[in-house]
């Protein structure tokens, strides 16, 4: 078995006068490597924005030696690539994703949990035009076909875009997730796998903050540098939805950082 994961989770809470003032908090906790699983939402081979695609390129080796060292501790990887499963069809790790037996959930399971206003608000940022911060910005489509070949995919990994993913973990008494990858303010909260339909269904969840990106055009409300944006979302998460840690905490070294 592997060494316990000894995470720094940080959340956001309003507190003091009228419950004005925000503070930030953190909370050491010990996960059990066999009770954890960690999730690669959407780290496609491609994306239909050049400078997302760029991104994503960026971060992947360093998501890879993240995923590398998890596994060595014997947590369970969950490689999300979503629409492109035809490409794993007869992947080992396709088949044991499908393999899990459907299990009951606290609430129906959701094929997308959108932004729940009475719980969350708003975004903080707008993401109405696609989110793309190229200039010109690039035409919408769907390039993907796989997720970036820089993220290893290992004997015992899985496969998934679906409740499979839920159903996987709870099969094998997983009762924490750690979360990773594209794009904060869409498929990482939204997906059937991401934060808000694990959060609901009552597991422990984290997001990599620094390996995470958003789709963020910074000529759109409120008007900040793209990274800002992105910083924005992050504390939106874990103001309303679930704390964040950051890679260094398992790899050691320094967060991973955007070239700017």
């Amino acid at each position: 078995m592997g060494s316990q994961l000894n995470l720094n989770l940080r959340s956001r809470t309003r507190g003091g006068l009228a419950g004005k003032v925000e503070q930030t908090m953190m909370r050491a906790v010990a996960w059990e490597p066999a009770q954890t699983a960690a999730i690669i939402c959407d780290m496609w081979d491609q994306h239909w924005c050049v400078g997302a695609s760029r991104r994503v390129a960026e971060m992947a080796p360093r998501m890879n030696a993240l995923i590398a060292e998890l596994r060595r501790r014997d947590v369970l990887i969950i490689h999300a690539p979503s629409g492109t499963l035809d490409f794993y069809a007869d992947h080992p790790g396709r088949r044991l994703a499908q393999a899990a037996p459907p299990v009951e959930s606290t609430i129906p399971l959701q094929p997308w949990v959108r932004l729940i206003p009475e719980r969350e608000g708003q975004l903080p940022i707008d993401d109405t035009d696609g989110g793309c911060d190229c200039r010109p910005q690039c035409a919408q489509g769907h390039p993907w076909r796989r997720q970036i070949a820089i993220i290893e995919i290992m004997e015992g990994d899985a496969i998934s875009d679906s409740a499979e993913v839920y159903y996987l973990m709870r099969q094998r008494g997983i009762e924490n997730a750690l979360i990773m990858g594209v794009h904060a303010n869409m498929c990482v909260l939204g997906r059937p796998f991401g934060i808000r339909q694990l959060v609901l269904q009552g597991m422990n969840v984290a997001l990599v903050r620094d390996l995470t990106d958003a789709m963020y055009n910074s000529r759109m409300p409120p008007f900040v540098d793209h990274f800002a944006g992105v910083e924005l979302v992050v504390e939106h998460i874990e103001r309303h939805w679930c704390p964040t840690i950051t890679s260094d905490q398992i790899l050691g070294g320094a967060a991973f950082c955007f070239q700017r």
